[in-house]
């Protein structure tokens, strides 16, 4: 540990440095101003490169110029050097300026004459809490590391777009934390049939992100044996059903809206598992459908009534399928949100810069925060051969 005695009297730094030493702490530097503390700490401009290392301030409250307490204002707003200990030597015993000192940033304070006993465990109980706190802010490091790295795992887990003579997919995607609990993906099954799926976990952060790719893994599994939407249901919450927490009060589930396009039939076969209705727009201009849910939410019960449901798809539908981040955006009471979403939605169009502008960089009323998705599945024209 490197501690720095800032003190404008020599008598005293030498006096403070030799109990120092014969406590065992070799590394001291010292300063004979407040002007000369900030030099050390690379606090002036231009910084000397870099500043050295130094795990605990003893600093004279008393000294010309800068005094102490507004030096270590000084100190603790900077980025570097706030979390270090400063422990305050005077010969003033005014409360209200010990007062002022400790709401400056000092971490504790010794008073002249200095008792050796006294400053040693002032120091030893500073220097362990810095020894805690650097530990913490390493932990913090390592986890945003880590937070950072799982971000871009997930979002690489995301499909590429799909543009094909009589099929495109796209999707648009945006968490509300470093980590989503919300997930789209869509699966080839054969030359006709596409698997899309829209999946909302329940909560934020870590443990939905967790749950999401969990759901990843066995949803592909699932699209691509099973295939139905009522097997791929109930597939999934077989699955899930199967997770075990140490608690038992926590039990997580999410919902999904599965749906299988086939282009060479023109339908699409759906269930709606507690999610938000999609939407299917028509292109030949007549009222739009709404995929309602048709069972409960995945994960919550061992046994689950599925009902799949079937629409005819035409050259020139699209269908929107979101979660709940993105219905949320829209202003308006419950029971007009969804139609005032299609309306939205309609507006833009297929462009997925105008739905991405729309949807996806606005930010959402009264500071509300939650995952967004939206994938928008259309139909075209094309050689079927």
């Amino acid at each position: 540990m490197r501690i720095m005695i800032v003190d404008d009297n020599p008598m005293n730094v030498m006096v403070v440095r030799e109990m120092l030493k014969k406590a065992g702490y070799a590394k001291i530097e010292t300063a004979s101003s407040a002007g000369e503390m900030f030099q050390h700490l690379g606090l002036v401009d231009p910084a000397p490169l870099p500043p050295p290392k130094i795990d605990l301030i003893l600093l004279d409250m008393m000294m010309p110029g800068i005094d102490g307490i507004e030096a270590c204002r000084r100190v603790q707003q900077s980025e570097q050097w706030r979390d270090i200990p400063v422990i305050m030597v005077t010969a003033v015993g005014d409360s209200n300026k010990l007062a002022e000192a400790l709401d400056a940033g000092a971490s504790d304070f010794v008073t002249k004459p200095i008792n050796r006993v006294e400053l040693l465990a002032r120091i030893r109980a500073a220097l362990r809490l810095k020894a805690e706190m650097d530990w913490h802010k390493e932990r913090d490091r390592r986890l945003r590391e880590e937070l950072e790295l799982a971000r871009q795992v997930q979002a690489a887990a995301l499909p590429s777009p799909v543009e094909e003579p009589r099929l495109s997919i796209r999707g648009l995607y945006r968490p509300a934390d470093d980590l989503a609990g919300d997930l789209y993906a869509w699966y080839r099954i054969d030359r006709d049939r596409y698997g899309i799926a829209v999946i909302d976990a329940m909560g934020h952060g870590i443990s939905s992100s967790l749950v999401c790719m969990f759901v990843a893994s066995a949803l592909r599994d699932a699209i691509l044996t099973r295939v139905d939407p009522e097997f791929v249901i109930r597939e999934l919450n077989r699955r899930t059903m199967q997770l075990q927490f140490s608690n038992p009060l926590i039990q997580y589930y999410f919902t999904c809206l599965y749906v299988v396009v086939d282009t060479s039939r023109g339908t699409a076969e759906y269930v709606n598992a507690g999610h938000p209705p999609g939407l299917l727009s028509r292109g030949d201009g007549s009222a739009p459908e709404r995929l309602e849910r048709c069972c409960t939410a995945i994960g919550l019960f061992e046994q689950i009534e599925v009902e799949k449901r079937v629409l005819d798809l035409n050259a020139g539908d699209r269908l929107f399928l979101y979660t709940d981040g993105v219905l949320e955006l829209i202003e308006s009471g419950e029971e007009q949100r969804v139609d005032r979403l299609l309306d939205a939605l309609l507006e833009s169009g297929a462009d997925c810069a105008a739905l991405e502008n729309r949807f996806f960089l606005k930010p959402e009323p009264d500071a509300r925060q939650d995952d967004r998705c939206l994938v928008v599945v259309e139909v075209r024209k094309g050689d079927s051969s």
